[in-house]
């Protein structure tokens, strides 16, 4: 039995399909906070049971039987996030499964500046002192992300945001893409990977200048401070707590911390990774 966290969410409900491309269903479980929401994966002949993160009794039902468990990491932000990943970790190693899988992400560290890396690694060490055969799967940035960098670029002629640097979007699907092969193929990905990018990392420059080249509309790069910016986000309905986490994101971007690129994603998946630029059409497209 293959188990899936967080099926319902954006990453994870992609890799259910493609596992299910790969897998009879009866070898597919999904852990899901809502089961309401997964009836769609009963129909298909998924298994679907009740876990949460936070009520680590309920992941001993959802994981029961589980030779290999995917989790992945728990969508909570501050101090809660580790102890959230390590309870499902721990879940699953109780459960006897041979593997473990986790949803990391390329820049993981403790020094990181953006809060959700130093989550990454934490979880990354527990998971490596458990002494159970485990994959962390490096996700590049996800490039959906560029919805909310371009902000009101497409209205305005300008992409207003902090000073910023390169970094290698990477798509959900494709990085579903990828889990799934790695669930599928024991043994092809072990401890942590490569970062699992696309080929190309570029900073919010090089994204107006495609913007401008898709709409037609020439849209400005615009450069204010941290201080500018975050007091526009506030001002504008962004919560501080929220407004203070983009920061991390920005100042680890120009710290070159998600610059780094690696062929290993094209080589898993078998095709060049989706770019940035497609990213950034079908975002246009739907505005």
């Amino acid at each position: 039995m293959f188990v899936v966290t967080g099926a319902t969410g954006q990453l994870g409900s992609q890799i259910v399909d493609r596992l299910l491309d790969r897998l009879p269903a009866e070898a597919v479980g999904v852990s899901v906070r809502d089961v309401d929401r997964a009836v769609g994966l009963a129909e298909r002949g998924v298994r679907v049971r009740a876990g949460d993160f936070t009520d680590p009794a309920t992941l001993e039902h959802a994981f029961e039987g589980a030779d290999q468990v995917l989790v992945v990491s728990a969508a909570i932000r501050g101090a809660a996030a580790v102890a959230a990943n390590r309870a499902a970790i721990d879940a699953a190693r109780a459960a006897g499964a041979k593997r473990i899988l986790y949803t990391s992400h390329q820049a993981a560290s403790r020094d990181s500046l953006f809060a959700p890396q130093p989550t990454h690694a934490a979880t990354e060490e527990h998971l490596a002192g458990l002494g159970v055969p485990f994959t962390a799967l490096r996700n590049g940035f996800y490039a959906s992300t560029l919805s909310l960098c371009i902000g009101a670029a497409l209205e305005t002629g300008q992409l207003v945001a902090p000073a910023d640097g390169p970094v290698s979007w990477t798509a959900h699907a494709d990085l579903a893409e990828a889990a799934a092969i790695a669930l599928a193929e024991e043994g092809l990905l072990d401890g942590i990977t490569p970062a699992l990018t696309a080929g190309q990392a570029l900073d919010l420059e090089a994204v107006a200048a495609i913007l401008s080249d898709i709409t037609g509309r020439t849209v400005t790069r615009v450069v204010v401070t941290d201080d500018q910016w975050r007091s526009a986000a506030i001002a504008g309905g962004m919560p501080p707590a929220a407004a203070d986490f983009t920061l991390g994101m920005y100042r680890a971007a120009r710290r070159g911390e998600f610059a780094v690129t690696d062929p290993t994603l094209e080589t898993l998946i078998g095709r060049r990774p989706t770019s940035a630029r497609a990213a950034l059409e079908a975002i246009v497209a739907q505005r």
